[in-house]
This record gives C-alpha cells, structure tokens and sequence, in this order.
C-alpha cells in the first residue's frame, strides 16, 4: 500500500477560496479582510468557510476591522456542541456554535439525533425530530443533485430548529455518545464481510455460485457444526474451505476465543498440511516412460471392430451422467468435507 501524506491548507490557498465564494455569493469585502480570514485559519479551509459565513450574516460589507476571530480554538469539541445546542444557546447561538463543530452536517445530524432525547421529551422532542427530519430532506438534496450549497438549509434545521424546540432550562450533566447507527454499521459490515469470505471459499471449492453457498449450503453448515459440537466434521470444514478462527466462529456461533474454536483451527491447519504432503507424494507417479520405448497398437484392431451397439452403451452412461451433473448443486458443498 501507499502512504498518502495530508498537510495543512496555507493561508495562500485558502485566499483564493474565500474570493470565490464572496463573489459567487455576493458578499461584498475588502481584500484585507478575507486575508485577515485567511491568517487566522491557516491549515484550517473549513473553519475560514465558516468564520466567511458567519461574518457576511452579520455584516453587510467584511471589513477588517469587522473580521475578530483573532487566535481563537479552530473547533469545539462535539460533547461541549451538544451541551450548547440541547441546553444553553438559543437558535442563532446554537447556529454559530455548529460552525466550530468539527463535524460535517451528515455525521452532525446523527449526534444530535441520537443524543437530544436524553434531554427533551413530549412536545420538546416531537418539535425537535420536526427539525431534524426537514435538515434530513435538505441533506437528501445534497446527495441527489451533489450541490452542497444545501448544507446550509440543513445546518439551519439541525441546530437553529432543535434549539428553538427548547421549552424550558436543561441543567445538570447528560451522558452524550457516539451515534449507535456507526456501531450497528460497523457490526453489520463486519459481519457481511465474514460471511462473504465463507461464501466465496465454498463456491470455489464446490465450483457454485456465491449466493448458492449463502443460501443453500452455509445454513446446513451451520446447523452441523452447531457450537462445533461435532468436532471432527468441523474440522474438516476449517481445513476444506481454509478459514481461520473469525469465521469459523461466525459459521458455528462459538466465540472467536474461545479454545475449542481455536483448537479447530489448530487441528485444521495440520489437516490441511498432512494432505499437501500426501499429495505431493504421488504428484510424478506415472508421468515418465522409457525412452525411446514404442508406442503399441495392441488391442486398436479389437476396438475398432468392437460391436456398434457397445457405442450405444456408452452413449446411455454419457447421457446419465450429464443427468447426474445437471442436478441442483445448491448441495454439493456438503460433499466436500463429510
């Protein structure tokens, strides 16, 4: 892999940006306040964008006597956003609070979805949810046409909106967390990822496509090796379809570390060993022949002359065979291992 190196943005980068943005917004200024933006968030482009924005709402002209965002802290940690969005500020001060959040609107609106109904409820929470689910459509736009301009609208809904659906003082200290969607996304990924593994090694072994091994083959799987109970058979797996004490785990439902799972796997390694070697053993049996030894056309006269109805026979076995590997091969992975 390749180590790709960030740096901070230079405050000669971020000018050009700010100049773009004033005049495609139409936010008249003097060249020495957007320089003044530019110095004071230097390695920081978002935070210039938001000090851009919150000057020009409360500005009709950016002079530089206007721009005091002096050396302040470039971000506000989210627990601190929280505490000011759900019990202190009020619409417009929870609004210029967001813009310190170092969080984008699509992770912010999962923070404050999960986290305000430790504090609000009844009317509170269902005002709340009224906001949070307008910034949701403003932020579908964004997705859909990939015009961020939408961010905006979205910001205004998140945190002016929830804000103002405040009814009555918070105080005292809430236990905010993580969004638990990141955490279920995380499981989930997780767990397809394991299952996709075990899928795609059945359906090579068993020569089936990988949505026959997910759906037909794993579940008898599963249910034999049931907390590897048998363990013979589910070593035999492990080895077959070479899996490691992840998914091996996964298929039976045992924990991961526990020791019977990682004494499969033991077991399975050594099983996988013993039959490269007996393999390897008989690798070059009858591949050579004296030299120089002629080949001989004994029998050729007794094949040719070979009664027509034995090629009838034979026809029959092909034709029954072809019926034998045209059955379903959704099972055929079971056969690998028993």
């Amino acid at each position: 892999c390749e180590t790709i190196e960030f740096r901070d943005v230079s405050a000669r980068s971020i000018l050009p940006v700010l100049r773009d943005i004033s005049r495609r917004e139409d936010v008249e200024y003097e060249p020495e306040a957007l320089e003044a933006i530019a110095e004071s968030n230097s390695g920081d482009l978002r935070g210039a964008v938001n000090d851009l924005q919150a000057l020009a709402e409360a500005n009709e002209r950016l002079t530089a006597e206007a721009v005091v965002t002096g050396d302040r802290d470039r971000t506000t940690g989210i627990f601190d956003f929280l505490d000011a969005l759900i019990k202190e500020e009020d619409a417009e001060g929870a609004l210029r609070a967001s813009y310190d959040a170092d969080e984008t609107p699509d992770d912010l609106i999962n923070w404050i979805e999960d986290n305000v109904p430790k504090d609000f409820h009844g009317v509170e929470l269902a005002d709340a949810y009224d906001s949070l689910a307008n910034a949701d459509r403003w932020l579908g736009r964004v997705r859909a046409t990939q015009d961020y301009s939408y961010w905006r609208y979205a910001s205004d809904a998140m945190t002016a909106g929830v804000a103002a659906a405040r009814r009555e003082p918070k105080s005292g200290w809430t236990r905010y967390g993580p969004p638990s969607y990141w955490s279920k996304l995380g499981r989930s990924r997780g767990t397809r990822d394991k299952r996709d593994y075990v899928a795609q090694h059945i359906a090579e072994v068993g020569g089936m496509s990988m949505a026959s091994a997910r759906n037909d083959v794993m579940p008898f799987l599963s249910a034999m090796t049931h907390h590897c109970r048998n363990r013979e058979l589910t070593v035999t797996m492990a080895a077959r379809y070479d899996l490691e004490a992840e998914h091996v785990a996964f298929v039976t439902g045992s924990g991961e570390d526990t020791d019977k799972v990682q004494g499969i796997v033991a077991d399975a390694a050594e099983l996988r060993d013993e039959e490269a070697v007996s393999h390897a053993e008989g690798a070059f049996e009858g591949a050579t022949r004296t030299t120089g030894e002629p080949e001989t056309g004994d029998g050729s006269d007794d094949e040719a002359s070979a009664d027509p109805t034995d090629t009838e026979g034979e026809g029959d076995q092909h034709q029954d065979a072809g019926d034998d590997s045209a059955a379903d091969d959704s099972q055929s992975g079971l056969g690998d291992f028993c």
